[in-house]
């Protein structure tokens, strides 16, 4: 799922774990926990697009990472503590943070085009932020935490685990037995960001982040938290069979036979789905709210057009991306000529416009000199109207 929630899942188990113990010391190393596995985006530097593809939610987001590195990341924070240089770890640490998030604010200065006013006040901000990071780290003598090599290892390790679970209830896809097995597990019942799920979960952490280490309070805002995320996903889990059902019905009162199907949630809610199934020949998809006046899915036709392909047996971009797609997948010939393969599981934008613009997720293919295919690009046009497809999105949501 998306950074925010991952961040807020590896704080609140953290707590459970630590939170007595070393108070909110225990949220941030959560919080930094739960981000480590999705730092396998640093393969974008080394990697052309069709290996990171692979890459990503690959091995950082298995189960023997999360094993091997809670006892590594332990040991580094351990060590870290135990070290007297770990003040000037932690304060060039929260400076940097402060100096990217003002940096971040003010983007404009790099285009010389400075908003003084804004720039002014973040930048008494930053200066305040530094000051109270001097004040914390080196005017005063700096309190270790009470907690063992094997205390780190357990908020590690759960705080890691966490986060390839949760990210196996979305549609993407989490490699949790990588280096033994490449296959991919996704339950396809929330989508990569549910503000449903993610907002209460963390106000509940920062309510909590402001109670006492031992008080009951801050146990029962946290554990508050942790119960309405899990009430939440089992809600979203019954959803999905719900849904499978009605689109099971659909299709057979359509009379397709297909040989596989999948379901699964658009973007920022658990209301509207997406449901894409294989043929011999095509892919049949279509999108249904529990909104809709009729409990069927509009199904629309999609010829595969395999044929377009005409790929080396070890063509490597076509078969990972038949791999990621889990075959339900289809080609077509865009205006300028090159191919574009469409990931079915995700359906599209729009009903509307281009058709070659309206897939979620795309990918532009060319061969090169050699006969193999190269992935060109896998993204949307920038140039869509964000706020348009936002209006789309909510006004299919209310209903047909």
């Amino acid at each position: 799922m998306d950074s925010i929630t991952q961040i807020t899942l590896g704080a609140a188990v953290a707590e459970v774990v630590a939170g007595k113990k070393i108070g909110n010391r225990a949220i941030l190393w959560g919080a930094v926990a739960g981000t480590i596995p999705d730092l396998d985006i640093v393969s974008n530097l080394f990697m052309d697009d069709i290996g990171s593809l692979a890459f990503h939610r690959g091995i950082s987001h298995s189960l023997l990472f999360a094993v091997l590195g809670s006892f590594f990341f332990a040991w580094l924070v351990d060590w870290l503590y135990k070290s007297p240089i770990h003040k000037y770890f932690a304060s060039v640490g929260w400076g940097g943070l402060l100096l990217l998030v003002f940096l971040g604010v003010n983007t404009d200065i790099f285009s010389g085009d400075i908003n003084l006013p804004k720039a002014g006040v973040s930048l008494v901000v930053l200066l305040c932020g530094l000051l109270m990071v001097y004040r914390r780290y080196f005017s005063k003598e700096i309190s270790v935490p009470n907690a063992n090599y094997w205390l780190w290892v357990k908020l590690f390790f759960w705080a890691i685990i966490t986060h390839p679970i949760l990210d196996c209830f979305t549609m993407y896809g989490t490699q949790l037995f990588q280096p033994f097995s490449d296959m991919r597990v996704s339950f396809d019942n929330i989508s990569v960001a549910d503000p449903i799920y993610t907002i209460p979960f963390l106000l509940c952490v920062i309510l909590m982040s402001f109670c006492a280490r031992y008080s009951k309070r801050r146990r029962i805002i946290n554990w508050t938290g942790i119960v309405i995320s899990s009430l939440y996903m089992m809600f979203t889990v019954y959803n999905k069979q719900r849904i499978n059902y009605i689109f099971e019905s659909s299709l057979r009162e359509s009379n397709i036979d297909y040989n596989k199907y999948v379901t699964g949630p658009t973007i920022l809610n658990n209301v509207l789905w997406h449901g894409a199934a294989e043929t011999d020949t095509s892919v049949v998809y279509g999108l249904y709210s529990f909104f809709d006046k009729e409990k069927e899915f509009k199904l629309i036709h999609m010829p595969k057009k395999d044929y377009l392909l005409d790929a080396k047996p070890d063509d490597r971009a076509i078969n990972t991306l038949k791999w990621f797609s889990d075959g339900l997948y289809t080609v077509m010939e865009k205006e300028d000529g090159r191919l574009q393969l469409n990931d079915m599981r995700y359906g599209t934008f729009t009903e509307e416009g281009k058709l070659e613009d309206r897939f979620i997720f795309k990918f532009i293919l060319t061969k090169n000199e050699e006969g193999y295919y190269e992935m060109e690009e896998n993204r949307r046009d920038p140039s869509e109207d964000a706020s348009g497809l936002a209006k789309d999105l909510w006004s299919r949501i209310k209903g047909i």
